[in-house]
């Protein structure tokens, strides 16, 4: 069967359904900074991005300075926080002594958007020439970053991928041989891009056209392909959004069509595209969802927050669900709550990361998703109901500061490591709970997911009453020493250069000796749910951080 080309699809076709597409942002152009006719004399910043290494290839670039351009001063500079945090302060300083910058490395799906932006801030806000330098593989990345940006023309280089781990002489060839993407010398493209004036901003406000409502085609077999085409799927069957279909949708909440639901992009510095309450409805659809479902399907979009998340270490997302309307929709909180068994958790899982692609732009892999490995759980992420009723504790909403009687929703992101376990032993069940909180990686938290028969061995044996005395339990069997923390390549790159610059509770413990052993979560991230059916009493510590409890019932 041919792929069909959706620019030739009208409305004049036998079969018709909704485009499930949201609405791209309005980019505004932006100029460039003008340029000095040479570097000779310069002052040159090397703006490390503080990602894996990155400040090992800009100590190569500042000794081919030294080598070629000794004329050049070079200030080598870190950004004062992650590479997610603006630093105004030394932008301010780089304009200020008249210098140009080159900022690097993008390596991550993340961090090559944010170095593409800070260069783009540099440029157009403070007026320095600036030259951004990537690793090959996030070429498409940072492309469609720069254009969002209003500076398509930005300057890019690129060198091979990997930086991290590799030596001094590897690095130096990086730095000494050709740009992979472009196949002109790193170091002669990094000089022009700073001494070659750029082209100036060709439009002030440009947006994309405006996309039809309604897409058709002959049939029903060759509009199911072209939803595929257009990669509008999961590559599974899909239940196609007419405009009946839709229209019973949006019988499930009281609200208009019409109305702005949120902004979602797949990292920040993308482009937030919006969507409406239709939209949304489109995607519950496709997802197979009822209407009854349809407001827990609003709430996890209104959240903003994409269950296709663009990050190298392929996050995925879960979902609870909390109060009154888990029995109202009839959802599983019990025996295989967590796996295939229960139309709504199944198709509101669906739904969410159907419209998580659709709605914000776009997940192709090489372009707006760069999960190195992928993840198993973005198919419809871990959607389920907690046992509220077999809990020996408050349930998770109530926990974050809702009634009993509210329905709300919660998002975790992160699943990318769960350990398992069965009960708690009578004499070493500290040991085995630690073991298993340090195989939970450190930068984001253990959340514990609990058979009722485990819940209550914990009130029983280990003597945690409430909730908060479970937390602070987990938090200080959640010990490891300094040395070995600080050495973890997640922290140095997310949790250190918060610490050198005093954030707490990281910056106390920069100043344990390396044997000291120190907490490795932050307490208040830790969280704990109750489910299953009591079928046997194992569980689970998923490396999950609370993103945000929402509320369904505003949009009943």
């Amino acid at each position: 069967m041919s792929i069909i080309d959706s620019t030739a699809i009208t409305t004049q076709g036998a079969i018709t359904a909704l485009d499930p597409t949201g609405t791209p942002p309005v980019v505004t152009g932006k100029q460039p900074a003008p340029r000095p006719s040479s570097l000779e004399g310069a002052t040159v910043y090397l703006v490390d991005s503080r990602f894996d290494d990155s400040l090992e290839l800009l100590k190569q670039i500042a000794a081919w300075f030294g080598a070629h351009m000794p004329s050049v001063t070079v200030e080598i500079r870190q950004l004062a926080s992650t590479y997610a945090k603006d630093d105004p302060d030394l932008w301010e300083e780089i304009r200020d002594r008249g210098a140009v910058a080159i900022i690097g490395v993008g390596h991550c799906s993340t961090c090559a958007p944010a170095v593409s932006t800070h260069a783009i801030t540099l440029e157009t806000k403070y007026g320095v020439p600036t030259v951004a330098v990537h690793t090959e593989k996030f070429d498409r990345v940072v492309r469609s970053v720069v254009k969002m940006g209003g500076l398509p023309q930005a300057p890019l280089v690129f060198v091979p991928q990997p930086v991290m781990g590799k030596s001094a002489a590897e690095l130096k060839a990086y730095v000494e041989g050709i740009d992979p993407v472009r196949g002109a010398p790193v170091m002669q493209e990094i000089v022009e891009a700073l001494t070659r004036g750029l082209a100036p901003a060709t439009d002030t406000r440009a947006a994309a056209p405006a996309r039809p409502r309604l897409v058709s085609a002959e049939s029903e077999d060759a509009l199911h392909e072209l939803y595929q085409a257009n990669n509008w799927t999961d590559y599974l069957p899909i239940v196609l959004p007419t405009e009946a279909r839709v229209e019973a949708m949006l019988a499930g909440t009281r609200r208009d069509r019409d109305e702005i639901v949120g902004r979602m992009q797949p990292t920040p510095n993308r482009g937030a595209w919006s969507y409406t309450v239709e939209k949304v409805a489109i995607n519950a659809v496709m997802a197979g969802a009822r209407p009854e479902y349809f407001p827990v399907i609003l709430a996890l979009a209104a959240s903003e927050y994409s269950s296709r998340r663009s990050s190298s270490s392929s996050v995925a997302t879960m979902v609870v669900v909390n109060g009154p309307i888990r029995h109202e929709i009839g959802m599983n909180s019990g025996i295989g709550a967590m796996g295939p068994y229960n139309h709504a958790n199944a198709t509101i899982g669906r739904a969410y990361s159907l419209l998580s692609q659709n709605l914000q732009g776009g997940s192709e892999p090489g372009l707006s998703y760069m999960g190195s490995m992928g993840s198993a759980f973005s198919y419809s992420g871990v959607t389920f109901a907690e046992n509220e009723e077999a809990s020996p504790w408050e349930p998770l909403h109530v926990q974050h500061g809702f009634r009993a009687e509210d329905s709300t929703v919660t998002i975790f992101q992160g699943l990318r490591a769960v350990t398992h376990s069965l009960g708690l032993r009578e004499t070493h069940w500290r040991e085995h709970v630690a073991d298993m909180l340090r195989g939970t990686e450190a930068i984001t938290a253990p959340c514990l997911l609990l058979d009722p028969i485990c819940a209550r061995q914990f009130v029983e044996r280990a003597g945690y009453a409430d909730k908060a005395a479970l937390i602070d339990g987990i938090h200080e069997l959640g010990k490891m020493k300094a040395g070995e923390y600080w050495d973890l390549q997640l922290v140095q790159n997310y949790v250190y250069p918060r610490a050198t610059f005093g954030e707490e509770p990281f910056a106390s413990r920069l100043k344990a000796a390396p044997d000291e052993m120190i907490h490795k979560f932050v307490k208040e991230r830790i969280n704990a749910i109750v489910v299953g059916g009591e079928a046997n009493g194992y569980w689970q510590i998923a490396s999950a951080m609370r993103h945000a409890t929402l509320s369904i019932d505003e949009w009943r």
